[in-house]
């Protein structure tokens, strides 16, 4: 899925497919996440968060199911 970067300390790009409903999160450490079950209202709201990465810690890591993707 293509990432697009964005503004944030913490995260350096994000992804979104809504036929899937799949959210990737690439941290500025170069690890990257995939959620599962993720409504686009979420992603909505994490691109218009004044904070990415505390949206990321409030809103998605609690609540969506993620497993770490390795890119090829």
């Amino acid at each position: 899925m293509r990432r697009k970067p964005v503004r944030s300390s913490a995260v350096a790009a994000v992804g979104y497919d809504p036929g899937t409903n799949e959210l990737d999160i690439e941290y500025r450490s170069g690890d990257v996440y995939r959620y599962s079950m993720v409504p686009p209202s979420v992603y909505r709201d994490l691109l218009a968060a004044p904070s990415i990465g505390a949206y990321v810690n409030r809103s998605v890591k609690p609540h969506y199911p993620g497993r770490e993707i390795f890119d090829t």
